[in-house]
């Protein structure tokens, strides 16, 4: 039965179209691993970091470490794990990370959360840490404040400070909410300022110039600039690594990444240049009002898709992933990214959004899904354009829409 879970081995057409081997491990039991792992790793925590498993959520951790100096030696690749963090790759990456673990205990310990399960991992952390613990909440933005309410509570009241540093959109209502709970809430401009900006610019300590690179060229990742060819470097890291892995060997390192890291790069994208391949074949374009909406469906790199049909003519890009979320990417021509993901449980940037549509009751519509590749996701994130492009564009909107 386990070999019909791993994708590993399958013809590469057929893995793009499949989600990763844990998206199929029941949520009880995932649940029960995650908190096992928390509870033995915040413990003893001197500051927990509930954060955003991407690069520039992971590079706050980084930062944040290094300000506790909770420095230890990264141990060469191929040593055993046996830290009890608690971290959580991402289960729809390709393939296994590379086997260099994250060295341990630590003082200031990760734990990774989504965008849709920020409260659960506030609540592990109120219920496992010990009181007194500094608490950070980084690149992480609740869509409603009811959604986090009693955990961030339970989390102030066990924690002896909580600083949330994010930059996405933050509706006022929410982040006023979120301070009057006793969090010390900073949120950068999104267009100018990824959340390790944020992190580096709020915490009372001097940052080397290895770090402050760091931060420059993850913004230039995050912000989807992409003047600074390293920001794929860190991307791709970040996505196919352990966590606990990326944290270390960019606190070290910085954005500069050490040979080893560049040979692993190097392999894997032979695979993710065929996954992208994949996808760009597969898009199909709509005219939403005056504009040109690419949509593709796959396992692969969202942000080297969407530039690909970006090139092809479309003024957005939606990727509609196995594991049945999506990603929203825009263009100067059309920067309500963040507007349409709103509508489809989920949010953003204006030029950059995700979502994963609340349409998925049982296991046949999953199958639907991947047999289909995505064709109700696709019709319903297309209608979310249609209605976001009917309406003017909000207050301080950057769209060149009429």
């Amino acid at each position: 039965m386990d070999d019909l879970f791993d994708t590993s081995d399958l013809d590469p057409v057929r893995r793009s179209l499949l989600p990763g081997a844990g998206f199929f491990l029941p949520d009880e039991v995932e649940a029960d691993l995650e908190s096992e792992r928390i509870e033995a790793a915040v413990a003893d925590a001197e500051a927990v970091v509930v954060a955003d498993p991407d690069a520039d959520g992971l590079a706050c951790v980084a930062l944040i470490r290094d300000a506790y100096d909770d420095v230890l030696e990264l141990p060469e690749p191929g040593a055993s794990d046996d830290s009890g963090a608690a971290e959580t790759p991402d289960p729809d990456a390709p393939a296994e990370a590379i086997d260099a673990p994250e060295p341990g205990p630590h003082d200031v310990v990760l734990v990774p959360a989504s965008p849709h399960d920020v409260e659960d991992a506030l609540g592990r952390v109120a219920g496992a840490a010990k009181s007194g613990v500094d608490l950070f909440v980084c690149d992480l933005a609740p869509d409603r404040y009811e959604y986090v309410d009693d955990e961030l509570d339970a989390a102030v009241n066990v924690a002896e400070s909580v600083r949330w540093y994010d930059h996405h959109q933050w509706d006022d209502a929410v982040a006023t909410a979120v301070r009057d709970a006793g969090a010390d809430l900073v949120v950068g401009d999104s267009d100018e300022e990824c959340s390790a900006d944020v992190v580096a610019r709020s915490l009372d300590y001097d940052f080397d110039d290895r770090h402050t690179d760091l931060v420059a060229v993850t913004r230039d990742h995050d912000l989807w600039i992409r003047e600074d060819p390293r920001s794929d470097d860190l991307a791709d890291y970040a996505y196919w690594t352990d966590p606990g892995e990326y944290v270390e060997v960019v606190r070290e390192f910085g954005a500069d990444l050490p040979d080893w890291v560049v040979a692993y790069l190097a392999e894997r994208r032979v695979e993710k240049e065929r996954m992208i391949e994949f996808a760009i074949d597969r898009a199909e374009f709509h005219e939403v009002g005056p504009y040109t909406v690419g949509v593709t469906y796959g396992r692969c790199s969202q942000n080297e898709v969407a530039e690909g049909l970006r090139e092809a003519g479309a003024d957005a890009a939606v990727v509609v992933k196995p594991a049945g979320s999506a990603s929203i990417r825009g263009t100067d021509a059309f920067q309500r990214c963040h507007e349409v993901a709103d509508l489809v449980n989920g949010g953003g940037h204006p030029k950059a959004a995700g979502c994963k549509p609340d349409i998925y009751d049982d296991m046949l519509d999953y199958a639907t899904h991947w047999t289909t590749r995505g064709a109700v996701t696709k019709r319903v994130i297309l209608r979310a354009f249609e209605d976001v492009v009917a309406e003017p564009a909000s207050d301080g909107d950057e769209s060149n829409a009429e």
